[in-house]
């Protein structure tokens, strides 16, 4: 068991009923992260999306937690200031039943990393881009536990794994080291 250690946690908390569903998070977020920066543009590559029933007038601003690799049970509906909204609506993983905060091409996971840059952003930019002032930049202090992280390869690889099946990773590989 690891110690506890006081750790900052970064947070955007968002106030759907001030979201009037701009997506302006989605494109911002999508340029800085596309490869070289602000080259492209492809919303589908985004680490926060609008979640939209525009007939409703519902959007939800939701920016990508973990990679889970279990679906979740719970299918429960919220009715919130008269509006009503699913569980998963407001989930934050990426999970083997929607293809939500997926790489469009690999199917790997993405995470929001507070668009974390060097030099460091006073906050992330779907923050500051946010017009409507839907979303809200927090930090707080936290005694958290300490465990070791799994390195961003070895995510991905695990992903594809619980995917496509180790047999057919090593296939894939063996085939990929055959061609160099």
């Amino acid at each position: 068991m690891g110690e506890k250690k006081k750790k900052i946690i970064k947070t955007i908390k968002v106030d759907a009923d001030k979201c009037n569903g701009c997506r302006a998070c989605e494109v911002i977020c999508s340029a800085f992260h596309a490869t070289p920066k602000y080259s492209s543009n492809n919303p589908a590559r985004s680490r926060i999306r609008v979640i939209r029933h525009p007939l409703k007038d519902i959007y939800i601003p939701v920016y990508a937690g973990e990679y889970t690799p279990a679906e979740c049970a719970g299918r429960d509906k919220y009715v919130i200031d008269g509006k009503e909204y699913e569980e998963c609506a407001f989930c934050r993983a990426s999970c083997p039943s929607r293809d939500i905060f997926k790489e469009p091409d690999s199917g790997l996971p993405l995470k929001c990393d507070m668009c974390e840059s060097d030099p460091d952003l006073e906050e992330p930019l779907c923050v500051k881009w946010c017009l409507a002032d839907a979303l809200t930049y927090e930090e707080r202090e936290e005694e958290v536990e300490e465990e070791e992280e799994q390195e961003e390869m070895e995510i991905g690889l695990e992903a594809l794994a619980d995917k496509f099946g180790l047999d057919k990773i090593m296939d894939s590989v063996a085939r990929m080291s055959m061609k160099d």
